[in-house]
């Protein structure tokens, strides 16, 4: 394999941003492959699902669903703590905002190394930088499940823990009303796993078990197509649930072998990359995901804190 440029600074092409009614009230911003957001109304107000990594580019996505409604927000729920889903928050104007109490002890740990280290892998998702006011801290967290009452006859919105994955701390969003599920980086339609703060075993087990157990007729997955349709939803549960379980069985066939992260990586690359190497960011990812799964079987339960000069430093071993 041939050098490639540092994870995505060399992706600079305009993505074209399409709004999706899901259902009364329930939209889905997606971005050929960029950061899925969404927004779900309640009878007065709005709870917005994720924040962009700048309010710049949170005011784009919150222009685009002001022309469906002006309802102020008053929630902003944050799936997990990277910066490309958290640093946007501004903008919203949000009453409360909402995370997995993990989350928190995440922003409070690797906030700023993780902010730092996205914007230079990331550096066109970060457009309008300078209006990012500092790290984004939730109002108030939970271990398990909240429940939103949306008011009138809109029902409930269930904000649910399903257990350890892309990060500790992953919660979905689940209107059981209307059947849709915002699953963020739980899940992925036809997009590439980041797997860099992950919990490989949890995620593809259990914690996906608990996803699909919620039986959604449409699911917003962090990148990629909105997933439409039982067979369609459970499809990109379980497409990537395969990318996580191919990866374990390489990298922990070379490291339990005595082989080295670098052939980890390579025996990795040949195996995911005739199905999934054309999707949206699989080689920015992958390094990082097989390092991490790395760090696991040697017994590095709680992920290491992705700094700048450490993504270079994995990236040139294992993409250089």
């Amino acid at each position: 394999m041939n050098a490639k440029p540092f994870a995505s600074a060399a992706d600079t092409g305009v993505k074209t941003e399409t709004l999706e009614v899901l259902a009364d009230g329930v939209y889905a911003l997606t971005a050929e492959g960029d950061p899925n957001v969404g927004a779900i109304e309640g009878e007065e107000f709005v709870v917005a699902f994720e924040a962009r990594a700048t309010p710049v580019m949170a005011r784009q996505w919150l222009d685009k669903l002001r022309e469906h409604t002006d309802k102020p927000v008053k929630y902003l729920v944050l799936s997990h703590y990277h910066a490309v889903r958290v640093l946007g928050a501004a903008a919203f104007d949000a009453d409360v905002i909402i995370a997995h109490e993990a989350t928190r002890r995440l922003i409070a740990e690797r906030g700023k190394e993780d902010w730092d280290s996205e914007a230079a892998r990331m550096p066109r998702l970060f457009k309008g930088a300078d209006t990012i006011p500092g790290l984004t801290w939730p109002d108030l967290t939970f271990s398990d499940r909240l429940t939103i009452d949306l008011g009138g006859n809109r029902g409930e919105l269930v904000l649910q823990h399903c257990g350890r994955g892309h990060t500790a701390g992953d919660l979905v969003a689940w209107l059981p009303s209307q059947g849709v599920l915002f699953a963020g980086d739980l899940v992925e339609a036809h997009a590439a796993l980041y797997t860099g703060d992950a919990f490989h075993a949890d995620w593809s087990t259990g914690t996906l078990d608990r996803v699909k157990a919620f039986g959604a007729d449409a699911l917003v997955g962090g990148r990629g197509d909105v997933a439409r349709g039982r067979d369609t939803v459970d499809a990109a549960i379980e497409q990537t649930r395969d990318f996580l379980l191919v990866m374990r069985r390489i990298v922990g066939d070379v490291h339990g072998s005595g082989g080295t992260l670098k052939d980890a990586f390579t025996a990795t690359h040949e195996a995911l990359a005739p199905k999934y190497g054309k999707w949206p960011i699989f080689e920015h990812c992958l390094p990082f995901d097989v390092q991490r799964l790395w760090d696991e079987l040697d017994g590095i339960d709680w992920p290491r804190i992705w700094t700048a000069q450490r993504d270079r430093e994995v990236w040139d071993q294992l993409q250089g």
